[in-house]
């Protein structure tokens, strides 16, 4: 009998540690913050990187509309444009990427008229930037036009999303990167 006491005594105080578990609201913060930490996290992280690629992309048309503008002005001959343009945006762009601006990709050509220009486009094939001219595909140029003429240049960087799990809705590449992406008309002054 002192057996079967033993064993009903022990199921009773089982009983009463469940629930005390149950009703101790002690730990209820720390669960809550262990389902909350990893969205929360998430979010975090989208906002920052959506910021700073945001700010690589406001520097990187700043670039562009300062290059076109010493473009525009003679500042910059056409002799001399396929040496400068690229390098003169990569070293604007050096602030906030990787030194010599890998991924930089930039199309410089004169153009007849503005509605011409409109018919400029680009796809992303891939990882690969494709030009398009009406239907069919064109290769990058460096070609500005001389006084008066009609241009427009187009720069392309191929961003690097810095967190694996923001990277899927980001990015719009398949190499994992996200594509900036700025573009400038003008017609140039008829300096000498």
């Amino acid at each position: 009998m002192d057996e079967h006491r033993s064993t009903d005594s022990r199921e009773p105080a089982r009983r009463g540690i469940f629930a005390r578990f149950r009703r101790n609201r002690e730990g209820a913060t720390v669960i809550e913050f262990a389902l909350l930490a990893v969205p929360f996290s998430l979010l975090v992280f989208a906002i920052l990187e959506s910021c700073i690629s945001f700010a690589a992309q406001e520097v990187m048309a700043n670039a562009t509309d300062i290059v076109a503008r010493q473009l525009r002005t003679g500042q910059i001959p056409a002799d001399e444009a396929d040496q400068k343009v690229k390098q003169m945006i990569c070293n604007q762009l050096e602030l906030i990427v990787t030194k010599n601006c890998p991924g930089l990709q930039v199309d410089l050509r004169k153009v007849e008229t503005f509605k011409e220009a409109t018919m400029l486009g680009f796809r992303i094939d891939g990882s690969k930037i494709t030009l398009t001219k009406g239907t069919g595909n064109d290769e990058f140029k460096m070609d500005p036009g001389k006084a008066s003429d009609k241009n427009m240049m187009r720069v392309f960087y191929k961003w690097p999303v810095m967190t694996d799990f923001v990277a899927k809705s980001i990015s719009g590449m398949d190499d994992g990167t996200a594509l900036l992406f700025s573009s400038t008309v003008w017609q140039n002054e008829p300096f000498n």
